[in-house]
């Protein structure tokens, strides 16, 4: 009784035998009423009709049951679909999707459960790199902190200041790495936290680009910042100066001493573009595409130490994209410098 194929049966028979049966009982009362104006006792009703309704009765069922299953195999026929494929994403085959067909109302609950199905995927694709890239990079520091402490031990060398500065840094490019990540895994999942509010741009420009002034001037490299007159947007100015903090962080390690840096804003139709912009090493055309992910280099000669984490970008990436804002880089090719531009919506 619980199947919809046997509930929609028993209803179409129903209304089938209603309505027969109306129809007789119309016929019915109107001989009756033909009975009554020649002043004489109703005749009880003809064996004609009483077999008719019989015939109508059985008639009905007939019908009712065999419309009812074909009408509920039709009509549950995507709902089974649905049923076999979220036990299927239930296994962990999340590479099932089911076929929209049927009424408009199926055909929307199949997107939005192909939409699902996506999430999760994407979800947990998400989650094994992370685990990759996880192990991946602690591999190496890790190592170099068992190794140093064995030696100690051992009496291989002795614990001096240098060591216990060079083990130091390695548990701090430890937890850089793991913040990283973290911020990186929140905001790829849309779990990261943004408080946003009216935000002067102008002032957060000029105050990051104040911020990195003294370490620009320790590698000789001029910080220009070109002010203009942009317009308040809702950001979180946190976020916001994080991404343009990597950026700049970004710019200074990849540009020589005695070349310059200009970062700016302008106005444009319906947000805000903000750019930083080097005189640096430039990138090739298949390097600006993969400038963005995870743990990219594009000078393998880099270590972690002097490349820092590798996930600056990325998390600018995300960052902006967490606004619902780009990111772009471009490059005329090597040594031509390279720009980054955020495009911020109001």
């Amino acid at each position: 009784m619980k199947r919809l194929w046997v509930r929609l049966s028993l209803m179409i028979s129903g209304v089938l035998f209603f309505m027969f049966f109306m129809q007789f009982l119309t016929i019915t009362l109107e001989r009756a009423g033909m009975k009554e104006d020649l002043d004489g006792p109703p005749d009880a009703p003809p064996a004609e009709i009483q077999r008719r309704l019989v015939n109508f009765m059985l008639f009905s069922v007939v019908v009712g049951v065999s419309g009812g299953v074909v009408i509920g195999r039709v009509v549950s026929a995507p709902i089974t679909e649905l049923v076999k494929a979220a036990d299927k994403i239930g296994k962990g085959d999340l590479n099932t999707r089911v076929r929209p067909h049927g009424s408009q109302e199926m055909i929307d609950l199949s997107d939005r459960f192909n939409k699902m199905a996506e999430e999760l995927q994407r979800s947990e694709t998400l989650k094994n790199n992370l685990m990759a890239d996880v192990a991946h990079e602690l591999r190496t520091p890790l190592t170099v902190l068992e190794g140093n402490l064995r030696a100690a031990l051992d009496k291989v060398y002795a614990l001096d200041e240098a060591e216990i500065a060079n083990l130091y840094g390695q548990t701090r490019h430890l937890t850089r790495l793991v913040n990283d990540l973290r911020e990186l895994a929140l905001a790829e999942s849309k779990q990261l936290h943004l408080e946003k509010y009216p935000t002067d741009l102008n002032s957060l420009l000029a105050d990051t680009v104040q911020a990195l002034e003294p370490l620009a001037a320790e590698k000789s490299v001029r910080l220009i910042y070109q002010p203009a007159q942009l317009p308040e947007l809702s950001v979180d100015p946190t976020r916001i100066r994080q991404a343009l903090f990597n950026l700049l962080s970004n710019a200074l390690r990849h540009t020589p001493s005695g070349g310059e840096i200009s970062v700016a804003g302008n106005p444009a139709q319906g947000g805000v573009v903000l750019s930083v912009k080097d005189s640096g090493e430039g990138l090739l055309p298949d390097q600006l595409a993969a400038v963005f992910d995870r743990f990219y280099r594009a000078d393998k000669s880099r270590s972690r130490e002097t490349g820092g984490t590798g996930l600056g970008l990325a998390i600018v990436k995300a960052i902006v994209e967490s606004h619902g804002g780009q990111v772009k880089a471009r490059s005329e090719g090597k040594g031509k410098g390279c720009e980054f531009i955020i495009v911020l919506p109001k």
